[in-house]
């Protein structure tokens, strides 16, 4: 499925749409401009999934699968945000990060999404430092709180 929009003149990242001079109805053009920036600053992403939901709610964004299909079918990878009853769809750039609420982590994409594994915390060893393992779990603690790892 094609996306709805497309512009002839847009921002090279994010597909921001440009005015024209003298262009008529210019406030479509900023519109969409404020709609594609609203749907992907600061992004949280409410999980990954491979169809959309079934009562999608204007705001909410998704990670699209690898094996996307009905709606978003042909945009494996992507995110997926609801605006105004229908779905836009950003391609990925590397360096890109969201916030997936469901696995309560961040993700980042370099050629692919990923995540950050967890770590284990130490345990046994002939000589145990009490007070080193205890600022290793803190550091856990912080990053699993920052959303980092899981």
């Amino acid at each position: 499925m094609p996306d709805p929009i497309s512009f002839t003149n847009a921002s090279a990242r994010l597909g921001l749409p440009f005015l024209f001079t003298a262009q008529a109805q210019k406030e479509f053009t900023v519109n969409e401009a404020l709609a594609r920036l609203d749907a992907l600053l600061h992004i949280a992403v409410e999980g990954t999934a491979d169809e959309p939901p079934a009562a999608p709610v204007d705001g909410e964004a998704w990670l699209v699968g690898n094996t996307p299909a009905g709606e978003w079918a042909d945009h494996a990878s992507e995110v997926a945000c609801r605006q105004s009853g229908n779905w836009l769809f950003q391609p990925p750039l590397t360096g890109m990060r969201l916030y997936d609420k469901s696995a309560g982590q961040q993700a980042m994409f370099d050629d692919g999404w990923s995540r950050a594994s967890p770590i284990a915390l130490p345990s046994g060893g002939a000589t145990q430092d009490t007070e080193a393992r205890a600022a290793i779990a803190g550091l856990v603690a912080a990053l699993v709180a920052a959303g980092i790892l899981a």
